[in-house]
Order: structure tokens, then sequence, then C-alpha cells
């Protein structure tokens, strides 16, 4: 099946550059590993998944790009023109020359509307080009006005037009120190938008990769396009085709829909966070093995500890003893209560893995049965020349500490009125504030209640 992805706003238009091309540079890639059968494989079901082939045989994205301002979508452009492996479609892109002034507002209710039939179009006919349309994938921020504010809007009109497709959207979280001084409103709008028209939000924090480019990739000065290719790697390691099942069965045909369903067995929980590892510079690469007990141990540790990345792990958290009521001394060290997770492993010898750790009840909340809280994916074909990796998406607490302190401020913010007279102007009243901040201090509470 077939994913069309929507790239709205800078950020996204730039974030779904870096995605194309990595998994492109993937699949072009000698260093599979595995059998020339097995590579065969992979390389038609990604290419099936993200790519139509055209005559010339240059693989074309099977993305629409909208953005408000003209800019950031000729780049994109001229950059995926240019690298000759593939291209994005002439015709599907929409942009405008006024941009949205990183007000949420505006992106909503002035850009959406107006321009909802030219965009909404431009995805019907990508749809079209699918011989089975599997779902939609967006790439937006939550701080700036386009991608967050006109995102929720066509999010919305996606939820209309296909109500029985799949939605994911990839969600950027701004810096904690802030672009943009309204982006905590931004945010907030856009999350409570999203959760009621999304299936699940696959979030990104600027703050975590941007420490992941200086500690891991040994980066020194951090580029946007660092950030955006660190998580384009993290993005290709879970949406790159794996078998759900056993080797046997062939690569899995609807990627979202099992996505969704291993991972959001509740409307009221559908925030995903994603770890991946090993990460380290290309040129470290051959200097360095890694043993799969190794990876498993320090990705289980990551998702109990809440840690971004394998460094810096606290390995003092311990899951709760099964039997006892949690004591608060436990709470305190920060343990990371699951709803379900997802490991996705590619390498070789992927199927000697022992994945037990994963599946301790006490890891996960006690009104799901552990066998259905936790899933593996697997493929021998490595990813992107790392011999063996390994990725988490985690339906956990993760997310639950940066929701809190965005949505706190936020409401700091508009308990004293400021800036609301920008979104006022727009038609946002201090109702939608309101219902948006009921909306997110439920996900709140319901996460913190696991």
């Amino acid at each position: 099946m077939s994913i069309v992805t929507l790239q709205l706003g800078q950020c996204g238009n730039q974030i779904g550059h870096e995605v194309f091309s990595a998994l492109c540079n993937d699949i072009r890639g000698t260093h599979g590993l595995c059998s020339k059968k097995e590579n065969k494989s992979y390389q038609d079901s990604c290419k099936e998944r993200f790519f139509c082939e055209q005559e010339s045989g240059v693989p074309v994205a099977r993305a629409v790009l909208v953005d408000m301002e003209p800019k950031v979508i000729s780049q994109t452009l001229s950059m995926a023109a240019r690298s000759g492996h593939w291209k994005y479609s002439s015709h599907s892109h929409f942009c405008q020359k006024q941009g949205s002034g990183n007000n949420w507002a505006n992106g909503y209710s002035v850009h959406g509307p107006r321009h909802k039939e030219a965009i909404m179009n431009l995805v019907q006919k990508e749809a079209e080009k699918c011989d089975r349309l599997g779902g939609f994938f967006t790439i937006m921020s939550m701080a700036g006005g386009t991608g967050s504010g006109l995102g929720a809007f066509v999010t919305q009109c996606l939820r209309d037009a296909f109500p029985a497709s799949f939605i994911l959207n990839h969600v950027v979280w701004p810096y904690g120190t802030g672009e943009v001084i309204v982006q905590n409103y931004n945010s907030v709008l856009t999350l409570s938008h999203l959760y009621h028209s999304s299936d699940a939000l696959l979030v990104h924090e600027n703050d975590v990769i941007h420490k992941i480019c200086a500690q891991l990739m040994n980066i020194k000065q951090i580029s946007f396009r660092d950030v955006n290719q660190v998580i384009a790697h993290q993005l290709g390691s879970v949406f790159q085709p794996t078998h759900t099942t056993g080797e046997g069965s062939g690569y899995s045909r609807n990627p979202l829909g099992d996505l969704m369903e291993t991972l959001v067995p509740h409307p009221e929980f559908r925030m995903l966070g994603l770890r991946n590892i090993p990460q380290m510079p290309e040129n470290s690469l051959p200097y360095s093995t890694f043993s799969w007990p190794g990876l498993i141990k320090h990705l289980r540790q990551m998702l109990i500890a809440n840690a971004q990345m394998e460094e810096g792990i606290d390995w003092q958290v311990r899951p709760p003893h099964p039997g006892s009521s949690i004591p608060s001394t436990n709470k305190a060290l920060h343990f990371n209560t699951s709803i379900a997770n997802l490991v996705i492993l590619r390498g070789k010898d992927v199927q000697s893995v022992d994945l037990g750790s994963f599946q301790e009840p006490s890891l996960y909340t006690s009104w799901l049965n552990p066998q259905d809280a936790f899933n593996a994916w697997k493929t021998p074909r490595a990813f992107n020349k790392y011999e063996k990796s390994a990725s988490l998406v985690s339906n956990s607490q993760f997310l639950l500490k940066p929701l809190d302190s965005i949505v706190g401020k936020a409401w700091n913010m508009f308990a004293s009125k400021a800036y609301l007279h920008q979104y006022t102007k727009f038609g946002i009243q201090e109702e939608d504030f309101l219902d948006c901040f009921t909306t997110l201090e439920q996900v709140i509470s319901s996460y913190t209640n696991l």
C-alpha cells in the first residue's frame, strides 16, 4: 500500500525532503547485508510505499508540498531534481506569496478555508495515483503559522475527505527556549486540533535532536539541515519495509495501519515518541561493533528511564515489582509507564534476538495484556549503513513533561491575555483557547494516571 506525504510549511517541506532523500539513499545502497532476493523485495516495497515510477525511470515522491511563501518549496523542488535519484512531481505543490507570520489563527482561519479546494485537489490527485492508498503522513512544525495552523486545518479536511484512511501526523516540537514568542499558543492549538482528527501524533523534539547532533554526531555548528537529517534517519528506520510477522510472510503491506493497530489501542492515547540506536557519524561506523543484547539492553533502559539517546541514561531506574503498589520513591525515579511499544530491528541475525525484557508486565499499564502491548518488526536487511540498528516507537509517558510544560507556559500567557488580539482578529476566540486547554489537560491527566 502507498502512503501520501503532505509537507506543510517551511519545517515540513525541509524535513520531507530529507526523509525522501534518506529513503532513496537507503534503497540505492548496496550495503543491504542480505540476500539479493530480500534486497529486491525490500526495494520494491519501499518504492510502492513512497514513490511512483515514471517512464524516465526517476522515482517521483508521492507527496504534496504546501507553504504560504514560495522560497522553501522552490528550493526543495530543485534540490530533489538535482540529486538525479528522485524528484517531486512538477504539479503537486501549492504556494502563495504572503506567509502566515507565525500566526496559527492566520493559517487555520484564513489561509486554510481560502485555499482548501486547491490543496485538497492536489491531495486527491496524488491519492488517485496509488493502486491502494494506505493513508496519509503529514509533516509539520507546531511553533509557526503555516505548518501548524494550516496543517491542523488540512488534517481536518483529510479526515472529512478520507474517513477510512489512516492519518499519522509527524509534529516537530519547538525548542524550549523558543524561536517564536507565541509558539506555546500555536503548539496548544495545533496539538488539541490534531488530537481530534488524527489517528496518532509522532513527535520529535528539537531540543532532543539538537543534543543528538552535538553529543552523538559530534557536529560543531549545528544547522537545521543537520537536525532534519537525524529526524529523517529516525523516520526512515520506522517506515522502511519490515516483516511484521514471520520472515516468510513478505513485507508488511500496510505500514500506517500496522503502526496504529500495534500502538494506539485507545483513542485517548495518541502520542508516540521515537528512539533509535545506534546513532553516530558515518566515519565512525567502520570502527564500531554492536551486539544485539547490548543494543536491546540500552533501548529498554532508554524506554523505562525516558532517556532520549544512548548517552547519559539513568541506569538507576527500575520497573516497579509486580504486586506492589507503586511506592512514591519509584515515581520519583521517573519510571516511564507504557501503553504499547513497538521495537523494529534491522540487520544481521535479527531472528535470534531475545526481546523478552520488553514483555515484562511491569513496564505496561495494568489494563492491557502485555502480549498485546508489545510488538516487534524485523528485517535482515540493514538500514542506512548500520550493520545492526534498533528503533523503538512508544506510546508511553515520554511526552508528558514537555506537554505539561508547554500547556503551563501557554496558560500563563493566556491568563494575562498576552498577544490574544493577534488571534481574535482572525476569529479564534477565548472560548476556542479554553476548549484547547481542556482537551490537553485531559490528555495530560490520562497519561499521568497510567
